[in-house]
């Protein structure tokens, strides 16, 4: 007999141009869809507190380094060698135990709005989430995906935000620079040709919504694709 999971949580995604979120609750689930940020004080959603929290930044902002090469003070000179580091962003890293890996990040694209909601949607207890990039949280669902290939993609703001792995075994966390979405399927093809994978045979799953004509192009070359 399946146990139904009586926890409430709520898993909120944050971008430029606004915010979504999908609610868990008496193992029932929906999805609210892309939001305008006027929204958030009128939303009745986020006026309640929940047993989880999370908060998703859409920060193309990061670079994932080997546990033993991280150290706190270097976050900042680790993160600038990657991408370009504005001098009032604020840097900072979480780590990533499953691939023996750091996160070091910075989250001031759309920082005010994801500050703004870590402060008004609360936990149970009264305690605040703590908001996080998009691609922690997408390394952190790699492996809820049942098949050998995980490949998993988020698409916003104009950047394609990808991870992929074979068991558990991390191929690549990357993010594109994407003005449309042809050019993201490009670039998740790309990165599959380089890792030798075949859409054919593969499953894609994205963290963020499809429209009904990308979801169509993707099968065009997948075998399936999935929402998670």
């Amino acid at each position: 007999m399946t146990m139904i999971d009586k926890k409430d949580r709520i898993s909120i995604q944050v971008g430029l141009s606004g915010y979504s979120f999908k609610i868990q609750s008496d193992g029932a689930g929906h999805s609210s869809g892309w939001m305008n940020a006027e929204c958030i004080f009128t939303t009745p959603e986020l006026q309640k507190r929940y047993d989880e929290v999370s908060v998703s930044v859409f920060t193309p902002k990061f670079t994932l380094v080997p546990a033993h090469f991280h150290t706190p003070e270097m976050s900042r000179q680790i993160l600038s060698e990657v991408v370009h580091v504005e001098d009032d962003d604020v840097v900072d890293y979480v780590e990533v135990p499953q691939f023996a890996a750091v996160l070091t990040y910075s989250a001031s694209v759309g920082g005010t709005l994801a500050r703004v909601i870590g402060e008004t949607v609360l936990c149970a207890d009264g305690t605040k989430s703590r908001p996080l990039p998009e691609i922690y949280y997408m390394l952190n669902q790699l492996q809820e995906i049942p098949e050998y290939n995980k490949i998993l993609a988020s698409y916003m703001d104009g950047n394609l935000y990808l991870a992929i792995a074979q068991g558990k075994s991390l191929l690549l966390c990357n993010t594109y620079q994407a003005p449309d979405f042809t050019t993201a399927e490009y670039f998740i093809f790309l990165a599959m040709k380089k890792l030798q994978l075949n859409p054919e045979i593969s499953t894609i799953c994205f963290r963020t919504p499809l429209t009904e004509d990308q979801e169509l192009s993707l099968y065009r070359y997948f075998r399936s694709v999935e929402h998670l």
